[in-house]
C-alpha cells in the first residue's frame, strides 16, 4: 500500500478528527514530509481535508469521493477486496484480466470514468466521469454456463433493492439485465467469463454493473436521450452516495449468491418484472418479432408467444417493449 493510501486509510477511520503530522508520520513509520506529500495529492483529487496550525489534519467526512476506504467501511461482511480507479478502459475488461492472473472470487472492481464501457450485444455504455457507477465483480461460481441469466437476473435485485434503499424511487427489471426508474433505464448488467469446454462449467464470471447515478449536467446522448435515466436528478459531489450505493449492492449480493443454488432472489426478480403480459419485440439479428410476454420461468428465461400462437423460453438475446412503454 503506499503513502497516500495509507494516509487516506488512516483519515477515514478518524473522519472530522485532527491529527497532527508527527502523529501520522510516527503510526505509519515515514517521515513528516512524506506526510506532507500525501496529503498535498489527496487534497489534489479532491478529499477535503483542512490543515490547522498545532491541530494538523483533518478530513471532512462528507468529501463525497469514491474510494476503497469509503466503499468497504459501509460493507457488511469482509470477503471483497475492494479495487477503486478514477479511470478504466472497462471494468470488465480489467476484472477480466485480473481474473485470467488468479484473482480470488470477490475481487471487485470499480471505476468513476470508462472510457470504453461494454453493454450487451456489443454495444459501448457510456459511463461519464462522476454522475455513474461502474463496477465489476469477479466469480468463480462452479456452475454450468446456461446459468449465467440467473447470476444476471440476481444482479439486478440487487441493484433494484439497492436503489430504493437510498431513494424513493421504484426500481423495475427489464428481462434480463435492465434496471429501470420512472420508465426510464438506470443500470445495465453484462455477465461474461470462461467457460471450461470439457465440464461445460465456468471457470471464473465477471458481473459487470452500470448505474447513471445521477444524469450529466451536459445531458445524455442523442442516441440513448429517450430512453436513459438516472437514479437521481443531480447529485451533491459532497455526498458519499455513490460509496454506500456500491456496498449496498454487494452487501446484498453475498447474501443472494451464498444461496444460489436457492434462487431465494426469484421470487422478487417475477414480482419487479415489467414486461410480463406486455406486447414487445423480439430481437434476432436484423429482424424484430412481434410477441406477448408470458412469464418467467424458474430458471430466469422469458417465456413468448409469437402471434402464429407458438411459444419459446428465451435464455438469452434481447426483447423490447412494442407499445405503450419505453424500450
Amino acid at each position: 500500500m503506499s503513502i497516500k493510501q495509507s494516509v487516506l486509510e488512516l483519515f477515514e477511520e478518524n473522519e472530522n478528527v485532527y491529527l497532527s503530522g508527527e502523529e501520522i508520520a510516527k503510526k505509519l513509520f515515514v517521515s513528516r514530509n512524506a506526510v506532507w506529500k500525501a496529503v498535498r495529492d489527496l487534497k489534489e483529487d479532491g478529499y477535503d481535508i483542512s490543515a490547522v496550525t498545532n491541530k494538523g489534519y483533518c478530513m471532512n467526512s462528507n468529501s463525497g469521493i469514491l474510494s476503497k476506504q469509503s466503499v468497504e467501511k459501509n460493507l457488511d461482511k469482509s470477503r471483497f477486496d475492494v479495487n477503486v480507479y478514477k479511470v478504466v478502459d472497462s471494468t470488465n475488461t480489467l476484472a477480466k484480466e485480473l481474473a485470467e492472473k488468479g484473482a480470488k472470487e470477490g475481487t471487485v472492481v470499480i471505476a468513476e470514468e470508462q472510457t470504453a464501457g461494454k453493454g450487451r450485444m456489443g454495444r459501448i455504455f457510456y459511463s461519464p466521469k462522476g454522475t455513474g457507477l461502474y463496477m465489476s465483480i469477479v466469480l468463480r461460481p462452479g456452475i454450468r454456463a446456461d446459468e449465467a441469466v440467473c447470476i444476471t437476473a440476481m444482479a439486478a435485485v440487487c441493484v433494484a433493492e439497492s436503489i430504493e434503499s437510498v431513494c424513493d424511487n421504484k426500481a423495475e427489471i427489464k428481462w434480463v439485465n435492465d434496471v429501470y426508474c420512472n420508465r426510464k433505464k438506470v443500470c445495465g448488467i453484462l455477465t461474461q467469463g470462461a467457460v471450461n469446454f470439457e465440464s461445460g462449467f465456468f471457470d471464473y464470471a465477471i458481473v459487470g454493473i452500470g448505474i447513471n447515478v445521477a444524469e450529466p449536467p451536459e445531458g445524455f446522448p442523442e442516441s440513448i436521450s429517450d430512453i436513459a435515466g438516472a437514479v437521481f436528478k443531480s447529485i451533491n459531489l459532497k455526498s458519499d452516495i455513490k460509496s454506500v450505493l456500491a456496498a449496498e449492492i454487494l452487501n446484498r449480493f453475498i447474501l443472494y449468491y451464498d444461496s444460489f443454488d436457492k434462487k431465494t432472489f426469484l421470487d422478487e426478480y417475477k414480482r419487479r418484472s415489467f414486461l410480463i403480459g406486455e406486447d414487445i419485440l423480439v430481437v434476432r439479428a436484423n429482424e424484430m418479432i412481434p410477441a406477448k410476454a408470458v412469464q418467467i420461468t424458474d430458471n430466469c428465461g422469458l417465456v413468448v408467444e409469437y402471434e402464429n400462437k407458438t411459444s419459446e423460453i428465451l435464455t438469452s438475446g434481447e426483447v423490447s417493449i412494442k407499445i405503450g412503454r419505453n424500450k
